[in-house]
């Protein structure tokens, strides 16, 4: 990658990992997927009444609202309303990445190169010290519901690319539309009528949510993944629980130990391992493996 997206790159995985924090504070005044169908519905209105068709099949939209909008979302605050603390949800989450490659191996045929595996796993080893430092002390449910969750997270990105939209924006702000409606479904079926808060607090989490990581962080995501390969854009969000454990450190209190400083280390190291080309690669080649 461009040294310019490498760096947007690890500005949005920055803004979603102070995400689990923020979705934290709002799950405090909502109920989890009625939550989620807010933060979408927000995300999706007004701009739908502004930009235009998806400029994608249809079958694509829904593909990734139904895998990152309701599979994703859905049992990931369901799990940290269950009890999934924000640290430990941003690091479990960001299994997103192995479920990313194997997905884009399998169903697009993309080749899984020595270097991406090696920095994977060096990624891998950061992010297994973390959970044994924490004990892994949440429940089980919770925690199989974020292993869920990343799963669904690393097939929406598969789909997506797949799709190309040629606008991440638009496509995002259509994606959340389709997404809105089902999740408000589940919201009176699973947790009854909705009760809405009118807190600010909650509300200001909702508007993040809904504009800088769903609207603004999906849109730089879709536009990465149309440029490059997903199993190259996918380890950067092993940055997240770096962010994550950081933000849940300053503003939730959660404690960091030197386990975890040595982790985030190694998650950086990996995740810059895996995303760039070896020097010795020729320019004219590298310039050809962009997907413009």
């Amino acid at each position: 990658m461009r040294p310019r997206h490498v760096a947007l790159a690890v500005a949005l995985a920055a803004v979603w990992g102070f995400n689990f924090v923020v979705m934290q504070v709002g799950l405090r005044h909502f109920p989890p997927l009625l939550y989620a169908a807010l933060r979408f519905g927000l995300a999706a209105f007004p701009a739908l009444l502004f930009v235009g068709r998806p400029g994608v099949a249809w079958r694509w939209v829904l593909g990734v609202a139904g895998a990152i909008g309701i599979g994703q979302f859905g049992l990931l605050l369901v799990g940290m309303k269950l009890g999934m603390p924000a640290g430990l949800a941003s690091l479990v989450l960001q299994a997103s990445a192995v479920f990313t490659v194997v997905f884009a191996v399998l169903l697009l045929g993309e080749r899984l190169t020595t270097r991406r595996v090696v920095g994977l796993g060096i990624a891998f080893v950061g992010i297994f010290l973390v959970a044994v430092d924490f004990g892994l002390s949440a429940p089980l449910l919770p925690f199989l519901l974020c292993v869920g969750a990343a799963a669904a997270w690393g097939l929406g990105n598969v789909i997506q690319r797949r799709a190309t939209p040629p606008d991440s924006l638009r496509f995002m702000v259509w994606v959340s539309a389709l997404s809105a409606p089902p999740l408000l479904l589940l919201s009176v079926l699973v947790e009854g009528v909705p009760t809405i808060s009118f807190e600010l607090e909650g509300w200001l989490s909702l508007g993040y949510v809904a504009f800088i990581s769903t609207l603004g962080g999906f849109g730089v995501w879709g536009w990465l993944l149309k440029r490059y390969d997903a199993s190259t854009v996918a380890p950067y969000s092993l940055l997240v629980p770096v962010f994550g454990l950081t933000s849940a450190a300053l503003f939730a209190g959660e404690s960091v130990s030197a386990v975890d400083v040595a982790a985030g280390i190694l998650v950086v190291s990996g995740v810059l391992y895996a995303g760039t080309r070896a020097r010795t690669t020729p320019p004219a080649r590298e310039l050809a493996s962009l997907k413009v």
